[in-house]
């Protein structure tokens, strides 16, 4: 077996709505609400569906809490323009730039977090 990319994940949130907004407003992800209530985040070829924390539905990871989540998204715009933009809307950059080694080489890295404190990571390769 090859896997050839990750279709989607789930984040445990303690309150879609204020996450959609946030991941809306900051990181121009698109919300999708389906039929049954679901709600999901795109951006590019993935999605990430938003699950309320302690969701109560047998399939799910053994432990599903808000805030544990750790996330880095690779943008086209330059790193610095970003987080000049994101400051200038009010969102606290907790660190970088930043050099890191990312999947398929070094990269350029800020970091903040969302309203239930998972770690965003947003970096350009260099």
């Amino acid at each position: 077996m090859q896997i050839s990319h990750l279709d989607h994940l789930v984040i445990p949130v303690s309150d879609i709505e204020q996450s959609v907004e946030f991941y809306v407003k900051y990181l121009g992800m698109a919300v999708k609400r389906s039929e049954s209530g679901r709600v999901s985040l795109h951006f590019g070829e993935q999605k990430i569906n938003l699950h309320t924390a302690g969701w109560d539905f047998w399939l799910k990871a053994k432990i599903h809490l808000a805030g544990t989540a750790d996330l880095c998204f690779i943008i086209e715009e330059p790193v610095s323009d970003v987080q000049s933009a994101l400051e200038t809307q009010g969102l606290n950059i907790i660190e970088g730039p930043v050099r890191r080694e990312g999947a398929v080489g070094d990269m350029t890295s800020i970091y903040f977090r969302d309203p239930d404190g998972n770690l965003i990571e947003l970096a350009n390769y260099i």
